[in-house]
């Protein structure tokens, strides 16, 4: 008979102990990071839409006069929904960080977070989006005008409010991006607690 080496049965429950998974503090601080830039980018682009005013004088068609005209984003509801969508996503960008650090602080709750914020990124993501679209439509429309419809361009009157529109709906679409790398992120973290 050939001789067989005894195993100690400790030293086999040590080497099947299945690895720790890594930690979520990494992923977890990139969450807080991308939730402050939400709430940045936001506040920026609502900042950014407010101020978009500006007043010039315009010929009156037919007359030989000219009448001051103002141009101010209360003049367009897409404008007005832009800046109410992205309010709501600075307020959300705010308490989702601060939930995130309390997840941080509290690891018990992080699961439960985990679900909300997917779907409430999704569905953020999905806000944020449309009225980007919304507010970029009615810019583009003031920046080439629509001959089918005799829309005349204001952009070369305007300059400075067109200005301040097209850098808030840039800085809005940024936010929507940092929304789609949430969910990403939020989709991952469920994806590795799941059990293999």
């Amino acid at each position: 008979m050939a001789a067989t080496a005894k195993t100690d049965p400790e030293s086999i429950k040590s080497e099947e102990a299945p690895a720790a998974p890594p930690c979520r503090s990494n992923y977890s601080s990139v969450d807080v990071a991308l939730r402050g830039l939400l709430f940045a980018a936001s506040v920026t682009a609502v900042v950014l839409m407010v101020t978009a005013k500006q007043t010039e004088t315009v010929p009156v068609p037919g007359l030989p006069i000219r009448v001051p005209l103002e141009a101010k984003f209360s003049d367009s509801p897409a404008f007005i929904y832009f800046i109410s969508a992205l309010s709501v996503a600075g307020l959300y960008g705010i308490l989702t960080a601060l939930a995130s650090i309390s997840s941080i602080l509290k690891p018990a709750h992080a699961t439960r977070y985990l679900l909300h914020f997917a779907l409430w990124d999704v569905l953020m993501l999905g806000i944020v989006a449309s009225a980007t679209g919304a507010a970029g439509g009615v810019a583009y429309i003031g920046l080439k005008g629509n001959s089918h419809v005799g829309w005349g361009k204001v952009c070369n009157v305007y300059d400075k409010f067109c200005q301040h529109v097209g850098s808030s709906v840039a800085v809005a679409l940024f936010a929507s991006v940092l929304l789609v790398l949430l969910t990403m992120l939020s989709v991952f973290s469920i994806y590795r607690k799941i059990p293999k």
